[in-house]
């Protein structure tokens, strides 16, 4: 009887501690490699006590600069700039300053709810593979603050605050800017490659584009985009007719056939960004949420390319849609 009671007890504390380690706000990303452009997604599991978590704010840590947040609808969003403690070149900018704390306020989530608070940004190129990188986090509630700030390491204490492993860099990144994607599996749908290309001033639109394929057995289609750079998204097609290339939208949207790859490639297939809310800006990336039929919505990161180095297919500016 004792022995049965002393591991039920036992068995209780193991399933205690593990559900308040569950608990604990984290990182998606567990690495990141030296010189790449990465996410770092912050994963909000509950909030302080039973109470909605009304603002999130994280630190950016020395070693990741160029850092942008993606904004949150019905959340505002604040960024605190300060010295970095080595200059970084940025495609040639020397950059000595950047974003250190980033606050998303005046949100509502519930303590039953789940929601992840996401920022990008660039490892720098003299970092060394083991380095921890934490990012001490704190959610802030009506009567109390979830504390995510120790930055020990240690697995014992109650707060520990979200860390990532530095990796060596991969080779074959794009121009050695890192930008090399791993491919996105959505359902039995599997996305890779995806890239936008640079605008010219006051360009209005851009081509979006990105390798699709259906390992399952049953057929999708492609319905929708929509990126927070665009105003409107749409599927679009390129194709010679009457020996003059023409581009249309696809209403219906695009067909992946099951055991079938779909390559949307300058002068093809293609999503088109419309209403550009800003330039697309060579070295930087875009984030792009692309709509399926059956399988649902995924997120992706777009790299963007230069346009000199982006091949058009033979079909001049269409590449980019841009205009001349």
């Amino acid at each position: 009887m004792t022995i049965l009671k002393s591991a039920a007890i036992a068995a209780l504390t193991l399933c205690a501690t593990a559900g308040s380690a569950l608990a604990h706000a984290t990182l998606e990303q567990k690495e990141a490699a030296i010189g790449t452009t990465t996410k770092v997604t912050l994963r909000v599991p509950h909030g302080c006590k039973g109470e909605a978590t009304h603002t999130v704010r994280i630190e950016i840590p020395e070693g990741l600069y160029a850092v942008k947040p993606m904004p949150k609808p019905g959340w505002d969003l604040a960024i605190e700039t300060g010295a970095y403690a080595t200059p970084y070149d940025n495609h040639g900018t020397q950059m000595t300053e950047g974003p250190k704390v980033v606050t998303w306020s005046g949100g509502h989530l519930e303590d039953a709810w789940y929601d992840e608070f996401t920022v990008r940004g660039t490892v720098g190129p003299n970092m060394e593979p083991g380095t921890v990188l934490f990012f001490p986090s704190l959610q802030t509630c009506a009567n109390g603050v979830a504390d995510w700030t120790d930055t020990s390491g240690s697995h014992d204490v109650p707060n520990p605050a979200p860390k990532l492993t530095l990796v060596a860099g991969a080779g074959g990144a794009d121009h050695g800017h890192g930008m090399a994607m791993a491919p996105v599996t959505l359902g039995a749908l599997e996305l890779s490659g995806p890239f936008t290309i640079s605008t010219l001033p006051n360009q209005p639109v851009a081509g979006g584009f990105v390798t699709i394929s259906n390992t399952g057995a049953e057929g999708d289609v492609l319905v929708g985009a929509s990126s927070p750079v665009a105003g409107e998204m749409q599927i679009h097609e390129m194709k010679m007719e009457d020996g003059v290339m023409k581009m249309r939208e696809l209403p219906g949207g695009l067909p992946i056939q099951a055991h079938e790859t779909v390559n949307l490639k300058p002068g093809g297939y293609h999503v088109m960004f419309m209403d550009l809310k800003q330039p697309l800006v060579a070295g930087e990336e875009v984030e792009v949420t692309l709509d399926f039929a059956k399988a649902g919505k995924v997120s992706m990161t777009f790299p963007v390319k230069d346009r000199k180095d982006v091949k058009s297919g033979g079909h001049g500016n269409h590449a980019g849609h841009g205009s001349n």
